[in-house]
């Protein structure tokens, strides 16, 4: 398969990012300097030297300074600092990749620029945290959901609520259709998801096949179906226009999931689902015949991310334990496994790359090249976890949300 030119982009960013070291100059002592050098080692003669206590008391006085200093790396270019309390999503407008969207645990959501960290709008307060915040595939949308089981949508072009889309108790994740203006959520505590069409607000339908609340789902990149994991470890396909399930995997397969399904990936043909778990594995199944091909079990705590690359037969599972694990899917066999300082919380592949960049709660962003396993660059700039990362296209530019109150711009 080919590989993309962000290689170079990543050669540059490296370049940009080694330390630059100032030249020191040499400096000679003149012939007339030589002297006064002398004369005044001369006035030293004689002096009696400090005692135990003296020496004490200065070295304590000229190192308090220096404990007290506490250095913070900030390598972001711009910021969004309007949030009270932690933010848990992020998104950033596909027509317009200046534009972002993010949502927190202090029940706002906010439109802002990435260029300048101005406010564009500021959307109507939810009655709970906002939890998922997206724009449509044409971005001529955007969804801001929350846990009070509400959804305001608003059109772009002015920022104003076109519709307020109710069903489910509480909403823990949003995802829009890839070919049309068509708005999924899923967490509700009964497992049901709910499906409109915007922007109208005409409800389409309601999928009840999970008995547990549904943590993760996505449409397929086609649009023709939907996958979705839940709570009890149980995955389902469904059919979109008739909300009936084509598919089920569940945990009386003792070769599937024991936990909750925590995160969704689909290979670019759909045919591949990768999931991740909180009993520590990924699982790899054929979407077609729900065979499952194999299973990646060197994480020692829950499975958080996952992710499939576009160019190359590669996958990536980031856990709560720090690691950022390579499988090579032609052999299911572990190329190599990288390391954040703490629990890796999303990753996302590069457009038509086999780079990826993952974030954490180690406060960092960090590209890797996953032919190498070399972290070709770190983002630092947080004080606290990352919960959201969103990427433009050309990957050049990464948004983050987290638990510091702050949206940061790295690029």
């Amino acid at each position: 398969m080919s590989t993309s030119n962000d290689g170079g982009n990543t050669q540059q960013h490296l370049d940009e990012y080694e330390e630059e070291h100032d030249e020191q100059e040499e400096t000679y002592i003149e012939a007339e300097e030589v002297a006064d050098v002398v004369a005044d080692e001369d006035d030293d003669i004689g002096h009696e030297p400090m005692d135990e206590e003296e020496e004490e008391e200065e070295g304590a006085g000229s190192a308090d300074a220096p404990e007290d200093e506490v250095l913070l790396e900030d390598d972001s270019v711009q910021g969004f600092f309007t949030h009270e309390k932690a933010v848990f999503s992020i998104d950033l407008s596909p027509t317009h990749p200046n534009i972002a969207v993010s949502g927190g645990e202090d029940d706002k959501a906010f439109v802002w620029r990435t260029d300048t960290g101005d406010l564009v709008a500021e959307l109507d307060r939810h009655q709970d945290s906002v939890s998922a915040v997206q724009f449509s595939r044409d971005g001529s949308l955007v969804a801001a959901a929350g846990m009070d089981g509400k959804i305001n949508v608003y059109k772009t072009a002015d920022y104003k609520k076109c519709a307020t889309l109710e069903g489910p108790d509480e909403v823990q994740w949003i995802e829009w259709h890839p070919k049309g203006n068509v708005l999924l959520a899923g967490g509700a505590s009964d497992g049901s998801m709910w499906m409109w069409s915007l922007p109208g607000g005409d409800f389409m339908n309601v999928f009840n096949g999970h008995s547990v609340a549904a943590t993760c789902g996505r449409f397929t990149n086609s649009g023709r179906n939907i996958v979705s994991g839940a709570e009890d470890g149980s995955l389902i396909i469904w059919d979109p226009k008739t909300a009936t399930v084509v598919r089920r995997l569940s945990s009386d397969d003792e070769r599937f999931h024991q936990d909750g399904i925590t995160s969704i990936a689909l290979s670019k043909d759909d045919q591949v689902i990768l999931t991740g778990s909180m009993d520590g594995t990924g699982k790899l199944v054929h979407f077609s015949n729900g065979t499952i091909l194999g299973s990646f079990d060197n994480a020692a705590e829950s499975v958080e991310a996952v992710g499939l690359c576009s160019v190359l037969p590669l996958a990536a599972t980031g856990s709560v334990d720090g690691t950022l694990s390579i499988w090579d899917i032609s052999s299911m066999r572990l190329r190599t496994t990288l390391k954040h300082d703490d629990s890796v919380t999303r990753l996302l592949w590069h457009h038509e790359s086999p780079l990826l960049t993952s974030a954490s709660v180690d406060g960092t962003v960090r590209t890797w090249d996953a032919r190498t396993g070399e972290c070709v660059r770190v983002w630092k700039g947080h004080q606290d976890a990352i919960l959201d990362l969103a990427m433009t296209p050309d990957g050049k530019t990464v948004v983050t949300a987290s638990d510091d109150t702050c949206c940061l711009v790295f690029a």
